[in-house]
């Protein structure tokens, strides 16, 4: 709601937001495979060692949709519309692109941009515990990066967003989220 009156105020002017491309196929295709190769960045590589180390993530907020479809099938509608649209659209599209020129609109306070938001967008995400708090900020530090790089096309950064998190709420509903921690754990006793 507070993206939506930002957008409002602006005359509904979703440039502004970094909306400034049509979205295309390509579009589409470059934020699932983004998707894909942040997932096996952060949830296959790095997830199990901040878990063994820092506890395991607390998805506790979202059991309820492990083999119920109807739960998992609400929570897919609202994750896309408030988390992959309305995160990024306030996150990214707002707060980095308004914090980046406050600090005066270089290649330099985009980054900055970028490196504090991760920080935040991961601070935000605390009741996923410490592991999910990193994990979920250097997701973030890929989408912000991602934005830095393509200012003007913000629907990039809501389709990975919307495809990253479709990965792990699929996984979850088929109570296969953790099968690539187990795999990782198995090798390291081994």
């Amino acid at each position: 709601f507070v993206a939506l009156f930002l957008l409002w105020g602006s005359g509904w002017n979703w440039a502004k937001f970094g909306f400034g491309q049509h979205i295309n196929f390509k579009t589409i295709l470059k934020g699932l495979l983004l998707a894909f190769a942040i997932f096996i960045i952060i949830d296959i590589c790095i997830q199990p060692f901040l878990e063994i180390y820092l506890g395991t993530i607390d998805l506790s907020s979202i059991e309820e949709i492990r083999g119920d479809f109807t739960s998992f099938f609400i929570l897919f509608i609202i994750m896309w519309i408030f988390a992959a649209f309305g995160e990024e659209f306030l996150f990214g599209g707002y707060y980095m692109k308004h914090l980046a020129e406050l600090f005066g609109d270089s290649n330099k306070s985009w980054l900055i941009s970028a490196i504090v938001l991760s920080v935040y967008f991961g601070v935000s995400h605390n009741y996923q515990g410490t592991s999910g708090m990193i994990a979920v900020g250097l997701a973030g530090t890929i989408f912000f990066f991602t934005f830095y790089k393509n200012r003007t096309n913000l629907a990039l950064l809501v389709f990975t967003h919307g495809f990253y998190d479709t990965i792990g709420l699929t996984l979850i509903y088929l109570n296969k989220d953790r099968i690539f921690n187990d795999w990782v754990f198995q090798l390291i006793d081994k």
